[in-house]
Order: C-alpha cells, then sequence, then structure tokens
C-alpha cells in the first residue's frame, strides 16, 4: 500500500474511532448511534467484518452480537468481511447512520485470510481506494473502529511487520476522510481530530 492517500482531505460527518483491546472503542461507536437513534426517523446499521475462525471466536461473536442487541435494538447487522467500499455505498443514506467494526479485521481477512489467497499490494490499494471514495461520497454518517496496533515494539516476523505497516497507513487514509479521530484510552475518549464546522 502505498504512502500517501490521493484522496484529498475530508471534512464530512466521519469518524474513526481507534484503540488497543477492550479500550471501549465499540463501546464509543455504539454510543454515537444511541444518540443518532434516540431522534426520530433516523436509522442505524452496523457492517461487522469479523470471521468465526474456530470456536472460541463464533462464540465471541454470538456474544457480541446478543449484547448489542440488547443495548441497541434498533441497530441493524450486516455481516461485510471483504467488500466493505460497496457495503457502505449500499447502506450509506441521508438519515441512517453507518457503523464499520472494524477495520483491522476487515484487513486480516485481505491480508490474512482463513481461506484462499491474501490479495497483493496492488488489490489492497484499490480496496483502500475504494473506501475512501465511498467514505468522501457517503450521504449520512459513517462511524468506523479500528484497532491501534502500532504503538508497540515492531513485530519479529515479516508477515506481521507488514500487517502493522498496512494498518497504519490505511488508518492515515481513512483518518483524512474524516471530520472526527477519536483515541480510545481505558475507556476515556481522548480527541485526535476536530474539524471546524
Amino acid at each position: 500500500m502505498g504512502e500517501r492517500s490521493s484522496h484529498p482531505a475530508g471534512s464530512g460527518t466521519g469518524e474513526l474511532i481507534l484503540g488497543g483491546q477492550r479500550s471501549g472503542k465499540s463501546r464509543c461507536a455504539e454510543s454515537r448511534a444511541a444518540d443518532w437513534l434516540a431522534l426520530p426517523g433516523r436509522s442505524a446499521v452496523l457492517l461487522a467484518t469479523a470471521l468465526a475462525g474456530d470456536d472460541e471466536m463464533r462464540s465471541r461473536i454470538a456474544r457480541h452480537r446478543h449484547d448489542r442487541a440488547a443495548r441497541l435494538p434498533g441497530l441493524a447487522t450486516d455481516e461485510v468481511p471483504r467488500e466493505l467500499a460497496a457495503a457502505v455505498r449500499r447502506h450509506s443514506e441521508p438519515g441512517r447512520m453507518v457503523l464499520v467494526d472494524c477495520l483491522s479485521l476487515w484487513l486480516t481477512n485481505l491480508r490474512m485470510p482463513l481461506h484462499g489467497e491474501a490479495v497483493a499490494d496492488a488489490e489492497l490499494d484499490r480496496h483502500v481506494s475504494g473506501l475512501c471514495d465511498a467514505l468522501q461520497s457517503a450521504r449520512g454518517p459513517v462511524v468506523l473502529v479500528s484497532n491501534e496496533i502500532g504503538l508497540g515494539l515492531s513485530p519479529l516476523g515479516a508477515e506481521a511487520r507488514r500487517f502493522v505497516d498496512d494498518l497504519g497507513r490505511l488508518h492515515q487514509s481513512v483518518a483524512a476522510q474524516c471530520a472526527r479521530v477519536t483515541l480510545m484510552v481505558a475507556g476515556i475518549e481522548v480527541p485526535v481530530k476536530r474539524a471546524a464546522r
């Protein structure tokens, strides 16, 4: 994936929420959806990127789905492991919020899939460019969640190092399209970017 995004900085209604494991990033995104759904005539959909590769992951996904339904009964769900840009375009409309949870699992599905071949650099570039285009043309708010994994030591393995690099570049490209970027630390929101209204 190239070092620079060819897309101009966005000033739309998108928000990228970053954080480590159990930092509260998904709950933060859900709170955005709850606030959105509190007003009449609005809807929201979650684009879930997780794939169940083992029993523990299947249980985890089922638990998240159950808990989310209890907290946000008005939130619809669409499972989108790979074709994220098309899903954002399909679901985005005035009055509907689109939540993406999460970009790091989406990248995993592309670069380290459970089945089949990993996408090459050029194809990954197309996926990321397509997502940025979809964010630019979104007709309603889009909230994207992702794991921030680039704050520690560089991994020893080449595949893991490539993934960390890819994810960092993905975050930069998406953040450029978003009016807001939030970092979650121990359940606390730390504003990183707030575009002028």
